[in-house]
C-alpha cells in the first residue's frame, strides 16, 4: 500500500515538475530574447546572448519610449483597479441577497449569473459594442462597467459558495446589535468575505490587466492599454521589433506577477472555500 502511495506520489511530482517547466520556458525565452538584438532573435531565438547579440536594457527604454508606457500603464491601472473593486463590491452584495432572501426570484437570478457563464464573448461582441456607443460608454471610465458584467457572473457564483457558510448567528446579533442591513453587510459580513475578496480581486485582476479584445473594441486607440500599445509596436506591411515586443511583456508582466506573489497565499484558501455548498 506504501509503495504504491510512493508510486503514485513519485508520478504526480514528475507530471506537475514537466508542467512547470512546459509553462516557465516560454517566459524565460521571452526574457532572454528581451535582451537581444532583433536579427538574432529571428536567428538564434534559442540561445543565450553574446556578445554580439547583446543589446542590454535599449530595448526596454525605446519600446517604453514608442508605446508611451506610462500613459497605458496609467490606462491599465486605473481601468483594472477600479473594474475589480465594482466587481467585489457589487457581486458580494448580489450573493449576499441570493443566500439569504430565499425565494423563486433570488433564485432565478442566481441560474441567470449562472448561465450566462457559458455565453461566448464573440455572441455578445457585436450588441455590446453597439450599446457601449449608445450608452457613451466606450471611453476608460465606461468600459469598468462592462468588465463589471462580463465578470459578475463568476464572482457571484464564488461569493454565493462562501456566504452559504457563513454562520447566521453573526447576522443576528449584527440586527441585534442595531444594525440596519446595510451596516451589516458592511460591518458583520464583508469583513468575512476576506479570502474569497482577494481569490476574486486575483483572478479578474490578471484577465483584466492582460485583456486586449474588449479595450481594443470599446476604446479603441484613444486611451490604449498596456495589451492595446503593445500591439502597435507592429510597423509597416505586418513587420515587427521582437526585441520591442518582447521587453515590453516582460515590463507589463512584472505587476500582475507582483501582486499575485503578494496575495496567492488567499487564492487556494478563497477557492476551497468558495465551493458549493448545500
Amino acid at each position: 500500500m506504501q509503495e504504491k502511495r510512493k508510486l503514485s506520489n513519485t508520478i504526480i511530482y514528475v507530471v506537475l515538475t514537466v508542467l512547470s517547466v512546459v509553462f516557465i520556458v516560454p517566459i524565460l525565452l521571452v526574457l532572454m530574447n528581451s535582451l537581444k538584438n532583433k536579427l538574432y532573435i529571428s536567428t538564434t531565438p534559442f540561445e543565450l546572448p553574446n556578445a554580439e547579440s547583446f543589446r542590454g536594457l535599449k530595448n526596454y527604454t525605446e519600446g517604453l519610449t514608442k508605446i508611451h508606457f506610462f500613459d497605458s500603464i496609467g490606462y491599465s491601472l486605473f481601468i483594472t483597479v477600479v473594474s475589480v473593486i465594482l466587481i467585489i463590491v457589487f457581486c458580494s452584495m448580489i450573493a449576499w441577497f441570493i443566500v439569504r432572501v430565499k425565494n423563486k426570484i433570488t433564485s432565478a437570478i442566481y441560474y441567470m449569473f449562472i448561465a450566462s457563464m457559458v455565453v461566448p464573448f464573440q455572441m455578445v461582441m457585436y450588441t455590446m459594442t453597439k450599446t457601449a456607443n449608445v450608452l457613451h460608454l466606450d471611453n476608460f471610465i465606461g468600459i469598468n462597467v462592462l468588465y463589471l458584467g462580463f465578470g459578475s457572473s463568476m464572482a457571484v457564483f464564488m461569493f454565493t459558495g462562501f456566504i452559504k457558510g457563513i454562520p447566521l448567528e453573526l447576522e443576528e446579533a449584527g440586527l441585534i446589535d442595531g444594525c440596519n442591513p446595510l451596516n451589516m453587510f458592511v460591518r458583520v459580513v464583508f469583513p468575512v468575505l476576506k479570502p474569497i475578496s482577494i481569490t476574486i480581486a486575483i483572478l479578474n485582476a490578471m484577465w483584466i490587466w492582460n485583456d486586449f479584445l474588449l479595450p481594443y473594441l470599446i476604446i479603441g486607440t484613444k486611451y490604449r492599454t498596456i495589451p492595446v500599445a503593445i500591439q502597435y509596436l507592429r510597423s509597416g506591411y505586418g513587420s515587427i521589433d521582437y526585441g520591442h515586443l518582447m521587453a515590453t511583456i516582460v515590463i507589463a508582466l512584472i505587476p500582475i506577477v507582483i501582486f499575485y506573489f503578494m496575495c496567492q497565499k488567499y487564492i487556494i484558501e478563497g477557492i476551497v472555500a468558495g465551493a458549493v455548498k448545500g
